[in-house]
């Protein structure tokens, strides 16, 4: 029998993919302990004012309670912004409520429809910037909550004047079956990736949960119209000042992501645009996941050798590698709910994932908001006619 069979060939690839996603989850182990180790420290004497910026469209789940959340910093000084496109927007009262339950806190509410780009979230932005009494300006999404500390941990590596960018991970609450693997994924798989990659060169992006920015970077590199037009917004506000030479720093805060209930598919369709979005953000980093994906790697292995003692192997090693990793990241580092009461659903997962990231590897419109889509090569949006 040559060894040059197909069937060997395809073999020896599959073991080569295992192999290597066993030392992706070592790796993953690795850096999210050697990150949690050395936390940044907490000087009480650095303080600077800031200003935090809340798009919103719509009520998610436990809105006020998100948002009152960041009205509950014991921080000196800081103002926060709401912003919203309708008039009509239901979110609207529940802002005036927030801004009559804590006078003591500065708080505004802007109401604008002006659109400068395709992205209607950073029109909504760049409506409410011109606001922002202070230097440092936080972003963060309104389906988050944080601890009254905040401010004060997150705000710390400005200490360093390089710094450029600072953002965080986040863990997921979640409300359903659904949203319950979404956060598994997340959890387990998604952050994994990140802290490799912050390990390996340090991380050159940002995530919507927190993005920390000051007002003299984001005029370097154009402001918020230089974005306008992209889905992955909050992926430049990182790249972007990455690339004209500033830090882009990873905190070790992990803020808490609230998921609403959703359907099935909308959870695809969610999935499906963050995925198109990676593709066209970072493609070489897209067509490497083909390395993380031992799960599935390992079942094919074990089919194409027949169930052969390798298979077995190679399975079972890798399997329980997967779920380690899992555990240290989802379970230990980021104290995640659901990674601690379902984390046998890994493989489950994996196997969804797998499938969206071999249907994303085509196609180039998204459904986001109501609206249709599409990503040019560049990672812009661009309004498809009716």
């Amino acid at each position: 029998m040559s060894i040059f069979e197909p069937t060997i060939i395809i073999n020896f690839l599959l073991l080569i993919l295992c192999l290597v996603a066993v030392w992706f989850y070592c790796y993953a182990i690795y850096a999210a302990i050697a990150f949690f180790q050395h936390r940044y420290p907490v000087a009480t004497e650095f303080h600077p004012p800031i200003t935090i910026l809340k798009p919103i469209c719509g009520l998610d789940a436990d809105a006020y309670e998100n948002w009152a959340s960041f009205c509950r910093q014991q921080y000196p000084a800081y103002q926060i912004i709401f912003s919203v496109r309708d008039n009509q927007d239901p979110a609207i009262p529940l802002v005036k409520q927030i801004i009559n339950d804590f006078p003591q806190v500065d708080i505004q509410l802007i109401i604008s429809d002006r659109t400068i780009g395709t992205n209607l979230k950073i029109s909504n932005l760049a409506n409410a910037i011109q606001f922002a009494k202070y230097e440092f300006l936080l972003i963060a999404d309104s389906d988050i909550k944080v601890t009254n500390d905040y401010l004060q941990r997150i705000i710390q590596p400005y200490q360093d004047p390089e710094v450029g960018v600072v953002t965080c991970l986040y863990r997921s609450s979640a409300q359903s079956w659904v949203t319950t693997l979404e956060a598994i994924g997340t959890a387990t798989d998604f952050h994994a990736g990140v802290l490799v990659s912050n390990k390996l060169e340090g991380i050159k992006f940002a995530f919507g949960s927190t993005i920390v920015i000051r007002k003299q970077v984001l005029e370097k590199i154009g402001g918020l119209e230089a974005i306008v037009d992209y889905l992955a917004d909050d992926f430049q506000l990182g790249y972007l000042p990455a690339q004209a030479g500033y830090k882009v720093v990873l905190s070790d805060y992990v803020v808490e992501h609230v998921l609403t209930t959703t359907t099935l598919a909308d959870s695809i369709n969610r999935q499906i645009r963050w995925a198109r979005c990676t593709r066209v953000s970072r493609p070489w980093g897209y067509l490497g996941l083909i390395f993380t994906y031992g799960t599935i790697t390992s079942l094919l292995l074990l089919i194409t050798t027949g169930e052969s003692i390798v298979g077995w192997t190679a399975l079972f090693i890798t399997w329980i590698m997967r779920l380690t990793m899992g555990w240290v990241v989802g379970v230990k580092i980021l104290n995640d709910s659901a990674a601690k009461k379902y984390l046998w659903l890994i493989p489950l997962w994996d196997l969804i994932d797998f499938a969206i990231w071999c249907y994303c590897f085509v196609g180039n419109t998204i459904e986001w908001r109501g609206q249709q889509l599409k990503i040019t090569k560049q990672g812009k949006l661009v309004a498809m006619k009716t």
